[in-house]
Formats: C-alpha cells, structure tokens, sequence
C-alpha cells in the first residue's frame, strides 16, 4: 500500500529556507512589536513610527490611566470598593386646604321659677341650618311645654317643633330659618316648680320671655 500524494524530496524546502523564513518572521514580530505594539500599549517608541501613527500618544494615555487606578487603589488599602449612590427623592407635598373657621359655639344654664298656672319661655337667636343642644328638667313637678320659633323679619309668628308635658326632656333643634327658637313651660300642677335649661350649641343669645 503506497500513498501517491506523498511529496518528492525534491519539492520539500530546504534547511536554508526555513532558516530564512524563520528570521523573517521573528524579525517582523520584532519590528511590530517597536513600531505597533510599545507605542500603543506602553506610550515607548524608539523608532519614532508609533508617534507618527498616533499610537505613542495612545500608549501614554494607557499608562498614566494605569499608574491612577493603581493609586486609588493603594488609597483605598488594595481595594476599590463601589459607594452606592444615594437618590434624592422629592415628594410633592399639597399645601393645606384653609380652615374654616370655627363655628362660635356658647353653653348657657337658666332657671325659671314658675307658680301654679303660670307660663314662661326661652329662646335662643339662631341662623337657619344652625344647631343647639339643650336639656331641661323641674324640680318635681310635671310641666307642658311647646318647642317652636319666631320671626319678625320673616313676619313668622309661630313655627311649631314639638310639644307635650313632663318633668323632663332633652335634644337637639335645628332652626328651619333665621330667628328665636326655644321652649314655653306652663306650671299645671298646684305647686311653685323651677325649670332649668342648659344648652350648647350656634346661637347668637339667648333670651328668657316672662
């Protein structure tokens, strides 16, 4: 068995060649690395074809970059540790709304003495929508009373909440329109009774009419 490819000796290249091409390409690696290679990388050029190039002045670029990281580094006791970096947040706070002002609120307590038969009423001066507290009592004996209001300016003479006979009541009016709203008592029994009445709320004055 025989392989026909096989080269003639003849054909083969010589010591002397190989040699040659040997030199050659060690002497062109070395041409490279002083004309491309030490320009370049280390900012070195002896033959003055790399400052030609603008390689030289890539080189001492490369290097001073080199000698500032080392520095740092050494600055930082052999480490470059990252910082994180902080980011201002910025929330939008909404002004506040202005306060209305608050409602004038007075809290009286009145006594009316009323003998058998006898009739009183108190009221108090109120803005329509506005609100009172209020909680009377007697000292014992029963009494009728009517829970209504009045205007003069509104040519009202009588609007009626609520009526009835007790010893004792309590709640909230509201006024249904601008004017005096309040509570009439009338002694029914045989005896002196007292009447007191305690509010608390929006009016403007209150008033005892005998």
């Amino acid at each position: 068995m025989y392989n026909a490819n096989m080269p003639q000796k003849s054909e083969l290249p010589s010591t002397a060649k190989l040699v040659k091409s040997t030199m050659f390409a060690a002497i062109a690696a070395v041409a490279l690395l002083v004309t491309v290679v030490m320009p370049a990388e280390y900012g070195i050029d002896p033959t003055g074809v790399g400052n030609a190039l603008g390689l030289k002045k890539m080189g001492e670029i490369k290097v001073s970059l080199a000698q500032e990281a080392a520095k740092d580094e050494q600055a930082a006791g052999g480490s470059v540790s990252e910082q994180p970096v902080t980011k201002a947040v910025v929330v939008a706070v909404p002004e506040p709304l202005p306060a209305e002002p608050a409602a004038d609120v007075r809290t009286d307590e009145m006594r009316v003495t009323l003998a058998p038969n006898e009739g009183t009423e108190i009221k108090v001066v109120m803005a329509k929508g506005k609100k009172v507290e209020y909680k009377w009592s007697t000292n014992g004996g029963r009494a009728n009373f009517d829970v209504h209001g009045d205007s003069k300016e509104l040519n009202i003479k009588y609007y009626g909440y609520s009526k009835g006979s007790g010893q004792k009541s309590e709640g909230v009016l509201v006024a249904a329109f601008d004017g005096n709203h309040g509570w009439f008592w009338r002694n029914r029994t045989s005896e002196t009774i007292t009447v007191t009445i305690k509010t608390s709320g929006e009016y403007i004055d209150i008033i005892n009419r005998t």
